[in-house]
């Protein structure tokens, strides 16, 4: 029982989470982010096929990662959070 109460006194003495980014931006930050994403992926779909796609990893990829984010923000703007 005293290791219960040594982690109950240690939970209770920890300061309450807060997030960096305030919970209100989320869905302001989900819009731009998910709206870049499309926005890149037509980029990507007319950009010219080179026998080297170095440039189209780079689209690929930054659109991916903004799309990841932008989905996240998204679940933690309605309450779903990951």
């Amino acid at each position: 029982m005293a290791d219960y109460d040594a982690i109950k006194a240690l939970h209770l003495a920890v300061p309450p989470f807060s997030p960096y980014i305030p919970v209100g931006l989320l869905p302001y930050l989900a819009f731009i982010l998910l709206v870049s994403t499309f926005g890149l992926a037509f980029y990507f779909s007319t950009l010219p096929k080179d026998t080297i796609p170095v440039r189209e990893a780079a689209v690929a990829s930054l659109a991916s990662l903004l799309g990841g984010f932008g989905v996240v923000a998204l679940f933690c703007s309605v309450g779903v959070y990951v």
